[in-house]
C-alpha cells in the first residue's frame, strides 16, 4: 500500500504539504484496474559521478520505513516528517470534525435478507445496533449518510451533533438509490458545515482521510482516522472516488478528508456488479473502498430536501459483445418501452457518441451514463447501415419495463451447422405444437407478416426470437422432415412455463460443433498452405475423468469431471457447483458419481471451485471463479446456452450471485435451500437467464426461499420452483433431482 509519503511535511501557514525532505525523488505510477488498484514505479538517486541509480519502488518504500522506525524521518530545516504528517491529519480531522455526526438506530429487522450470511456478506449483513456515521450538509439540520445504515428499516433514528448535549430525533426525507446515499434531518439550526475539496481538483495519489463515529462514545472527541490515499477518481461508472483508507460500517456515511481538512466526499459501500443498500459491503478494510464527491451530493440537496427519491438515468440497452472495454458498443438488446426504444433505437446499432463525447467501447458508454438521473436527457449518435443517425434529448428513465422471454415452444437439434435448425423436441401445449410443428422439422426462416429472415444456425434463430414479446404473431418457415416439402406457418407467441419436460428423446446433438464456422486468417490474408508431404497437426485430446486442478500463484483449487465419452465435435454443457459452507470442495468425487450417467449420456461437464473462506463463499471471489470457469471454457468444447452455476445453502447464495454478476458467463442457475442476497437485476435479452430452485418442506429457510423465487418471478425470469418433501436441508431426494436433470437438458428451448 502505497499509504505513506515521506517526501511531505506540513505547512501549517499554509494549511497542506509541502514537498521538502532529503528522501530520494520517487516516481510512481498508480494504474486502475477492476476494482483495485496497483502501485508500481522506481526511486531515483544520484550515485558517484552524477550516475542515476534505480531501486524499485517497493524496495525503496520499505528502506524508508525501516529508516522511519529506527530514526525520525527529518526534512533539510530539520523538521520530524513522521511527526509533521501525524500533526498534518490530526489538524484535518480538527477541522472536519464539528460536521461528524453519530447516528444511532433502534428497531428494525434483525438480518437483511432473511438467511444467514451469504456470499458478498449480503443476506444477513445488517442489523442497524451500532452507531454509524453522517455528515452535516445543510446548516438547517440535513445530515448525509451512506444508505447501507439503515439496511435493516429501523423504526427510530437519533443523531448527536458535537457539541450539543442530547441526542435528537431524525427522520428520513429521501434517498439517491444511484449512489446509495440517505438524506436525515433534525430540528437543529446553525449546524456546522464542512469545506468541500472541488471535484475537479482530486488526484490520484494524494492523502485520503476517512473518519468515523462509532469507536468513541464522546463526540466531542476527535472521530476515528483511518489514512490511506485517493487511489482512482471516476470509479463506478464516474460516480465516485477510491481509496485504499479502511471503509468498513465503522465509518460509512462519514467524510473522506483531503490533507487540508476539506471534504472530498462521503464514504460508502459500493460495488460494480451488484446494486442495493448493502451491495459492496464485502469489500470492507479491503483496500478498495468508495466515496460520493461532496460536491456532487450538494447539486443534488435540494431536490433531496424536497422529498424526491432520486434514482438512476437508464437508456434501455445492452451491449451485443461481453466485452466492455475493446469492442464496439453494439447494441444487443433494446428493453421494451425503454427510453432508447422510445426514441428509435434498434439492435444492430453502433453507439457512436453520447453527448458529443466519442463511445469507442461499452464501458465508455457506461462511463458517460452512470452519473446521469432519471429524467436527464441525452443525445445519442448511432451507426446503422453505414450511416449516421442521431437521436436529441432522450429523457432517460427511471424504471424499465421487464425483459419477458417469449416461448415458441420447441427444443432444437445441438451443434448443426445448417441451413436452418432441425427441432428435436416439440412441447405439448406450446405456439409450435398448435402450428403443426413436428419433430425432424427444420426451421428455415423466421419473421413477422411477409418479413422473414433466413435462419442461418441455432445462435441467430435464438437472437431473432428474443426480440418478439409474447403475443407476438409470428411466422415460421418449415421444411419438413417427411417430403423435403417447405411449408409456411402462423402462431402467437407465449411465455416459459414453468413446466420441465419429462424425458426427451436422443440424439441431442448432431455432433457437428464448429462446422460451418469461418476459419481463422493469417494477419497477412490466407493461412499458409501446408506442404504436400507436411503432416496434419492433431490438438491435444483433452483429459477426461475426475481431474483436480490448482492454481499455486493465486492460492486457487477446483475439481472436474470429463466423461470419458467425451467427444469435441458434441458442445457440452458446463455445470460449475459451489459446495455448502464449511464443505471446502470435500464432496467433488461424490458429486461427480451423481452426475456421471448423465454427463456420459447427455453431453455435460462438472466443475467444482473450492472456496478460501472456510466459513462460506464470499462475493470477492467471483473473479477468480470466473477466470477458472473460463479456463475450462476455453479448454472443452462448451456451449455457452447451458453452462450452469448450481449450489446447495450457501453455494446456492454464491450460484445466484454469480448468474446475476457474470451474465456473459452463466445461463441458468438452480440452487437449493438458498435465498437472494439481494433484489434481482433486470432480465435481458441477449443475456438470458433461467432459475431452478428448490428447498425442504422443513427447511428454516423454506419461506425465505418462497420470497427468492417470488422476487425472480416478478423480475419476469423463467424459474422452476420444486419443494421436497419431508426434506430440511439435505441435497434434492432423487425424484427432483430427475427434474433437475430434464431442466438442464433443455435450457436451450425457444
Amino acid at each position: 500500500m502505497i499509504g505513506v509519503r515521506v517526501t511531505a511535511v506540513y505547512d501549517a501557514e499554509r494549511g497542506g504539504l509541502a514537498a521538502s525532505t532529503t528522501a530520494p525523488a520517487c516516481t510512481q505510477t498508480v494504474t486502475e484496474q477492476p476494482l483495485r488498484s496497483e502501485a508500481r514505479g522506481s526511486c531515483e538517486t544520484r550515485g558517484e559521478g552524477g550516475r542515476t541509480v534505480r531501486t524499485p519502488f517497493w524496495a525503496a518504500t520499505l528502506a524508508l520505513l525501516a529508516l522511519s522506525v529506527a530514526t525520525p524521518v527529518r526534512g533539510q530545516d530539520g523538521l520530524d516528517v513522521n511527526g509533521a504528517n501525524e500533526e498534518a491529519m490530526r489538524a484535518a480531522a480538527a477541522k472536519a470534525a464539528p460536521s461528524v455526526v453519530k447516528i444511532e438506530t433502534a428497531g428494525g429487522l434483525e438480518v437483511v435478507g432473511g438467511g444467514k450470511k451469504g456470499p458478498g456478506g449480503q443476506p444477513g449483513v445488517a442489523r442497524g445496533t451500532g452507531p454509524t456515521t453522517g455528515v452535516v450538509v445543510d446548516p438547517d439540520g440535513y445530515v448525509i449518510t451512506s444508505s447501507f445504515n439503515f439496511a435493516n428499516k429501523p423504526t427510530d433514528i437519533f443523531v448527536t451533533v458535537p457539541g450539543r448535549p442530547d441526542r435528537l430525533v431524525a427522520k428520513v426525507i429521501a434517498a439517491d438509490q444511484t449512489r446509495m446515499l440517505t438524506l436525515l434531518k433534525v430540528d437543529a439550526k446553525e449546524l456546522p458545515l464542512p469545506a468541500v475539496f472541488p471535484k475537479a481538483e482530486a488526484k490520484v495519489g494524494q492523502w485520503g482521510l476517512a473518519l468515523g463515529r462509532t469507536l468513541d462514545p464522546d463526540v466531542n472527541h476527535l472521530p476515528s482516522v483511518s489514512a490511506g490515499i485517493v487511489s482512482a477518481t471516476g470509479r463506478l461508472w464516474g460516480k465516485a472516488l477510491q481509496t485504499d483508507a479502511k471503509v468498513s460500517p465503522t465509518n460509512y456515511g462519514g467524510p473522506l478528508l483531503a490533507i487540508d481538512g476539506r471534504v472530498l466526499g462521503v464514504l460508502v459501500p459500493a460495488s460494480t456488479r451488484s446494486e442495493g443498500e448493502t451491495a459492496g459491503f464485502e469489500w470492507y478494510d479491503s483496500g478498495i473502498g468508495f466515496a460520493i464527491p461532496l460536491e456532487d451530493v450538494l447539486a443534488k440537496l435540494p431536490a433531496l430536501k424536497q422529498g424526491k427519491d432520486l434514482r438512476r438515468g437508464l437508456l434501455g440497452v445492452n451491449p451485443k459483445d461481453s466485452d466492455a472495454y475493446t469492442a464496439k458498443p453494439v447494441v444487443g438488446a433494446v428493453g421494451p418501452d425503454s427510453a432508447a426504444a422510445r426514441a428509435g433505437v434498434k439492435v444492430g446499432d453502433t453507439i457512436v457518441s453520447i453527448d458529443g463525447k466519442p463511445t469507442p467501447n461499452f464501458s465508455t458508454v457506461q462511463h458517460v451514463l452512470g452519473p446521469k438521473y432519471e429524467g436527464d436527457a441525452v443525445t445519442i449518435k448511432v451507426l446503422r447501415d453505414g450511416k449516421e443517425l442521431e437521436f436529441p434529448n432522450i429523457a432517460l428513465l427511471g424504471t424499465q419495463t421487464a425483459y419477458v422471454n417469449p416461448f415458441l415452444g420447441i427444443l432444437p437439434l445441438r451443434d448443426d451447422p445448417g441451413p436452418g435448425v432441425p427441432v428435436r423436441y416439440v412441447y405439448p401445449d406450446s405456439p409450435a405444437a398448435a402450428a403443426g410443428v413436428k419433430e425432424g422439422d427444420r426451421v428455415m426462416k423466421v419473421g413477422t407478416g411477409k418479413n422473414l429472415a433466413a435462419v442461418k444456425n441455432l445462435p441467430q434463430l435464438a437472437t431473432a426470437m428474443a426480440q418478439f414479446p409474447p403475443g407476438t404473431e409470428v411466422s415460421v418457415e418449415l421444411k419438413r422432415k417427411e417430403g423435403d416439402k417447405t411449408e409456411t406457418m402462423t402462431t402467437k407467441l407465449a411465455t416459459v412455463p414453468d413446466a420441465v419436460p419429462g424425458k426427451l428423446p436422443m440424439p441431442s446433438s448432431a455432433g457437428k460443433a464448429g462446422e460451418g464456422r469461418p476459419k481463422p486468417k493469417a494477419k497477412g490474408g490466407l493461412l499458409p498452405k501446408k506442404g504436400k508431404d507436411e503432416p496434419e497437426e492433431k490438438a491435444e485430446k483433452p483429459e477426461t475423468g475426475f481431474l483436480k486442478r490448482a492454481d499455486e500463484a493465486l492460492g486457487r483449487e477446483y475439481w472436474l469431471y470429463v466423461p470419458d465419452s467425451y467427444d469435441p465435435s458434441i458442445s457440452h454443457g458446463l455445470i460449475v457447483w459451489f459446495h455448502p459452507a464449511g464443505q471446502g470442495g470435500k464432496d467433488g468425487e461424490g458429486m461427480a458419481a451423481a452426475f456421471k450417467e448423465f454427463c456420459e449420456s447427455h453431453h455435460f461437464i462438472l466443475m467444482g471451485p473450492k472456496s478460501a473462506n472456510p466459513e462460506g463463499w464470499a462475493a470477492s471471489e467471483t473473479e477468480l471463479i470466473v477466470q477458472d470457469v473460463r479456463k475450462v471454457l476455453g479448454r472443452y468444447a462448451i456451449d455457452p446456452a447451458r453452462v450452469v452455476a448450481h449450489g446447495l445453502g450457501n453455494g446456492g447464495q454464491m450460484a445466484f450471485y454469480l448468474g446475476f454478476n457474470a451474465r456473459d458467463v452463466f445461463r441458468g442457475v438452480a440452487a437449493v435451500g438458498s435465498v437472494l442476497g439481494t433484489a434481482p437485476k433486470e432480465n435481458v435479452a441477449n443475456q438470458p437467464l433461467a432459475f431452478f430452485v428448490a428447498a425442504g418442506d422443513k427447511d428454516p429457510l423454506l419461506k425465505d426461499v418462497v420470497l427468492s423465487k417470488d422476487a425472480l418471478v416478478e423480475r419476469r425470469f423463467p424459474v422452476v420452483y420444486r419443494e421436497v418433501k419431508e426434506a430440511g436441508k439435505e441435497y434434492l431426494d432423487a425424484a427432483t433431482f430427475e427434474v433437475l436433470l430434464n431442466w438442464l437438458d433443455s435450457l436451450d428451448r425457444l
